[in-house]
């Protein structure tokens, strides 16, 4: 027995709906994200005072930052199939709550082994983005769901910024109150790990897996829901046959690997080349990520826009537009050596970036509908690729800002590879006809709620 999964997707993005199985999902989807996103960049800001006290070296300090992004390949591209085969639900609580532990860990670290050994399994958590485009993918229609991706990745992401912002402050509050600078930064590390476990608990109780229902519960009544492939190897290995995949693996390594990349080095930059302060590096590095609450966002909308009248070829021609003034601007950054100019060059390249990341996803869920868990999976890892090169770039040229503008011309070239999607006539065709009919349903529901007013005004 099977169902229509795309019959009771949402049309329509109502954010104060929270009756809503797809609205539930939207707002925990997004709010778990960011705080596994706070958890993943909160040791970020603190560096500059963890570094001292462990007597770390630049090497030392880029094989951190390279460990914080290198085992999320590996989870990202397990979760997205496991999405698949035992619903987003589970999957999402299960890493939040086991996340939380090296959360936990990295706070009491006592040495440089020990530190770079949790910093390496908080990596973990960062896989919950393909959780979040996984949920929201498979709960709204094909009208929103380019909007519904980015805003929820938009407004998750935006925990990588406030963690810059907020981390040094609670330590500043910490050390004002007389709590010693070496156990301050550790006690402030202990907050995201209690938000994790909270966020886990509430994740399993307010939200499902489809708009149907639980996976586990569909699949009892004998209905076919997510992957018909048989494990998390075939699903992927499905996902991995499409080119396009693989093009897109390219596109996110070049804006979502460069952002997480900036995220844990940024602070650190301002404080080496500008000589900020602590709070200072960390306001400053804060207004990269706090962009993504409308940017990401604002990718994925214009995406969904453009799709009305270009279809998916307008899609591709958007995302390869943003990935493309990322680049250049990144560049622009890398050459600024005074600090208002630098930020001003950073806001500028930030804004593009989590914009290429909103068009990404927003073209993800076109990709393949039979291994939506596996397209994600890889694309997703496809960022932490990107992030882990960038680190060893980093770890080769010692120069942040060379590594900047090289990256900058990489970014370029990746963006060059976009326009190499193609989509055969049957495809778009197929998709047109499910962008028209959830189109039609929200004329439907908006017609059908304007009536019942109408009709309650007159009696």
């Amino acid at each position: 027995m099977s169902t229509n999964l795309e019959a009771k997707k949402a049309t329509k993005i109502n954010l104060f709906n929270f009756s809503s199985s797809a609205m539930r999902a939207f707002h925990m989807s997004w709010l778990a994200f960011f705080v596994c996103f706070f958890a993943w960049f909160a040791c970020a800001p603190l560096m500059p005072v963890i570094a001292g006290e462990f007597h770390l070296t630049k090497d030392q300090i880029a094989n951190i930052n390279i460990a914080a992004v290198a085992i999320t390949i590996l989870v990202r591209l397990i979760v997205g199939p496991l999405c698949d085969k035992y619903g987003p639900r589970k999957t999402y609580t299960i890493l939040l709550i086991l996340g939380s532990i090296p959360v936990f860990g990295v706070a009491s670290a006592n040495s440089y082994e020990s530190f770079l050994f949790f910093r390496l399994l908080i990596g973990a958590i960062g896989a919950s983005f393909v959780i979040t485009q996984y949920h929201t993918s498979i709960m709204f229609a094909p009208n929103v769901v380019g909007t519904a991706n980015a805003t929820t990745a938009g407004w998750g992401n935006a925990g990588g910024g406030a963690t810059q912002a907020l981390m040094p402050l609670m330590l500043g509050a910490l050390v004002m109150f007389g709590v010693e600078q070496s156990m301050g930064w550790r006690v402030s590390l202990i907050v995201p790990g209690v938000l994790m476990i909270i966020v886990g608990v509430m994740y399993w109780k307010f939200t499902q897996d489809c708009p149907q229902g639980n996976f586990s519960e569909l699949r009892a009544q004998g209905i076919q829901v997510g992957s018909d492939k048989k494990g998390g190897i075939a699903i992927l290995m499905h996902a991995a046959k499409n080119y396009r995949v693989w093009i897109l693996f390219g596109a996110y390594a070049a804006c979502f690997g460069i952002e997480i990349f900036i995220h844990n080095i940024i602070a650190m930059y301002y404080v080496d080349h500008f000589q900020f302060g602590l709070k200072e590096a960390g306001m400053a590095a804060g207004i990269f990520g706090l962009l993504a609450l409308f940017a990401r966002a604002f990718g994925g909308i214009v995406s969904d826009k453009v799709a009305t009248t270009k279809g998916l070829d307008g899609r591709t021609k958007v995302l390869f537009l943003m990935i493309l003034m990322e680049g250049l601007f990144l560049v622009v950054f890398s050459q600024m050596n005074t600090a208002i100019y630098a930020i001003l060059a950073m806001t500028v390249f930030a804004l593009f970036t989590h914009m290429a990341c909103g068009a990404t996803y927003a073209l993800v869920p076109f990709i393949d509908r039979d291994a939506l868990g596996g397209v994600a999976g890889i694309i997703g890892a496809g960022g932490n690729v990107g992030a882990v090169a960038a680190g060893f770039l980093l770890k080769g040229m010692l120069d942040i800002q060379t590594t900047l503008m090289i990256l900058g011309g990489l970014v370029v070239i990746a963006a060059s590879f976009v326009l190499m999607i193609r989509f055969s006539v049957e495809h778009k065709e197929k998709e047109q006809k499910l962008f028209e009919a959830a189109v039609l349903e929200r004329q439907s529901l908006e017609q059908n709620a304007v009536a019942s007013m109408n009709q309650n005004s007159a009696t």
